[in-house]
């Protein structure tokens, strides 16, 4: 828990029990939403409302602690931000969600044909398919003769 202290610190937050609970919860389910961050902090804290929540993973994206994406047609999801450059599996079925590592190196780890002058430093992957619990549960195609 030091270290987690420390990295508050060091971003220039304070160390309050809500952002304890929050980056617990991100750090023991990544790729949460705000509900299921919010509910797993109440049961840790006791109460804490969903704003409060809000207002936490806001503060710590800002402050670089937590990564936040969006997959389409998702709510937003937090992850720590560890700075792996990695990407994400998305399963159109179940929506689960996997980490994949980026597969050309450092960021941006994909080069624009035309940057327009932008200095790049991130390029934001999703893959969508199917996971293979949901590929094993889908019926076979039928076949005619």
């Amino acid at each position: 828990m030091a270290c987690v202290e420390e990295d508050l610190r060091a971003a220039g937050l304070r160390v309050t029990r809500p952002r304890l609970a929050v980056l617990a919860e991100v750090s023991a389910h990544p790729h949460a939403d705000v509900d299921t961050i919010a509910t797993a902090a109440r049961a840790r804290l006791g109460s804490v409302s969903t704003q409060a929540v809000y207002d936490v993973v806001h503060a710590l994206t800002d402050a670089g602690l937590l990564r936040r994406f969006q997959p389409a047609g998702s709510p937003a999801r937090f992850e720590l931000a560890t700075g792996d450059n990695h990407h994400h599996l998305v399963c159109r079925a179940c929506q689960r969600i996997v980490d994949v590592a980026c597969a050309t190196g450092a960021a941006p780890c994909l080069q624009a044909s035309d940057d327009a002058g932008y200095l790049l430093d991130e390029a934001e992957v999703t893959y969508w398919g199917l996971c293979t619990t949901c590929r094993a549960s889908e019926p076979e195609p039928s076949r005619t003769t």
